[in-house]
């Protein structure tokens, strides 16, 4: 919907006769249906950067980065478009002093002063929903021009490995593309495992820790960071990352700071009971924690529900690479769900595309499951191994590349 930026004010006082304080909380709300719904639709209908900016001036898109390109060779990373200016003194993550009138808005940012990335010197452009100060490589944005409200996440993994495959890079192809879009690389382990093992290394001996972590951590060491289906150190650091992030996100740790600030600052001996407690789990639901990962990532299919039902005893596909949040730019965000052991997939790359803009248009594609939503049709499942392994599909867009590839015509009022 259209109203997804919002400001917090607050201003408290204590009540009459008591000693506990009230907080009014009030928010302030970009409310513009109309042109989001205009901006929305009318972007489909550019031809170019030029027309495509012109419809951003609704400045009606609030929530999303945007990553453009056309076949005349022009690219951009986009900032959202609705960002208020404010006074730069506030932390905005907050509620702030609502009878101050210096926390208000002061109307909108104008495009050209917004953090964005247009056809600039490095010939490309990324955005993983992190920051935009790394949006096209030294080419980006400086973020010391802008302030700092324009970005409240800061950087992710995925930022970190995409811009590793695109610098210094030329001659890409949707092949070449389609591969970057599956490397297996995740940064966040490597930069989380030598703090790990320096906690290891430093127990006393003497530590119940020391020898019950010892094949754990010397899995996690040989590890080169890299997903697959075969991988138990996959597995081992998944489980591990699934309880840093649980305590990292947990009310207990908002200090205001991104959570992989937070990560950053997660002490050796808590890398250590959240890797015990890693272990432990996989041993109660598997046996061991010596697990290939596609033993436990599974993609499941079975259901038209919204609320979708997952069963290990029905039938489910191995998926090799894992959870965007810790570097995989192919993500799949999977976890336990009710009754269940096994790990299902519900977001993530719901939907793949590499596209080739030029005179003709190529692309490659695939949708998680598949294109239709009823269980009885051929097309409810049959892009589930496609998704899994990362082949894609060409998507015909010419009636020349449909011939041989339709099962059926419709006219419609025929």
């Amino acid at each position: 919907g259209p109203i997804v930026r919002s400001e917090l004010t607050s201003s408290c006082a204590p009540p009459p006769k008591s000693d506990q304080r009230i907080c009014w909380i009030a928010f302030a709300m970009m409310d513009r249906p109309i042109p989001a719904l205009e901006q929305s639709f009318l972007r489909t209908k550019t031809n170019g950067l030029a027309s495509f900016l012109r419809i951003a001036e609704r400045k009606a898109n609030s929530s999303n980065n945007t990553i453009f390109a056309d076949g005349k060779g022009a690219i951009a990373y986009l900032h959202p478009q609705f960002i208020p200016l404010r006074d730069d003194r506030f932390d905005y993550t907050r509620p702030v002093n609502g009878s101050d009138p210096a926390t208000d808005w002061r109307g909108d940012t104008p495009l050209d002063k917004l953090p964005n990335a247009i056809n600039p010197p490095t010939g490309w452009v990324q955005n993983t929903n992190n920051w935009p100060w790394s949006s096209a490589g030294p080419a980006s944005p400086d973020s010391k021009r802008f302030p700092k409200y324009m970005d409240v996440f800061g950087e992710n993994p995925r930022g970190v490995h995409a811009v590793s495959l695109l610098s210094g890079t030329s001659g890409w192809t949707l092949a070449k593309l389609q591969a970057a879009a599956f490397d297996s690389r995740q940064p966040g382990f490597e930069k989380l495992i030598p703090g790990l093992v320096q906690a290891w290394e430093r127990l006393p001996a003497s530590d119940p820790l020391k020898k019950r972590l010892a094949a754990p951590v010397a899995a996690l060491l040989a590890w080169d960071g890299r997903w697959s289906a075969e991988s138990i150190p996959n597995t081992l650091g998944n489980f591990w990352g699934a309880e840093l992030w649980k305590n990292v996100t947990s009310p207990e740790w908002d200090d205001g700071l991104p959570v992989y600030e937070r990560l950053d600052r997660v002490t050796g001996d808590q890398k250590l009971k959240d890797l015990d407690a890693a272990v432990a789990r996989l041993e109660r639901d598997f046996g061991s924690w010596r697990v290939p990962w596609g033993e436990v990532n599974r993609f499941q299919r079975i259901s038209p529900a919204i609320d979708h039902p997952f069963s290990d005893s029905a039938p489910s596909i191995p998926v090799p690479f894992s959870s965007g949040r810790w570097g995989s730019l192919a993500s799949f965000g999977a976890g336990a769900k009710p009754g269940t052991k096994k790990w299902y997939g519900t977001n993530g790359n719901s939907f793949v595309a590499v596209v080739e803009f030029g005179p003709r248009v190529r692309a490659r594609a695939v949708t998680a499951g598949g294109e239709s939503g009823h269980p009885d049709s051929p097309h409810f499942n049959d892009q589930a191994q496609r998704y899994a392994s990362g082949a894609l599909r060409e998507v015909y867009f010419y009636p020349d590349q449909l011939e041989g590839h339709t099962e059926r015509t419709y006219h419609p009022g025929r």
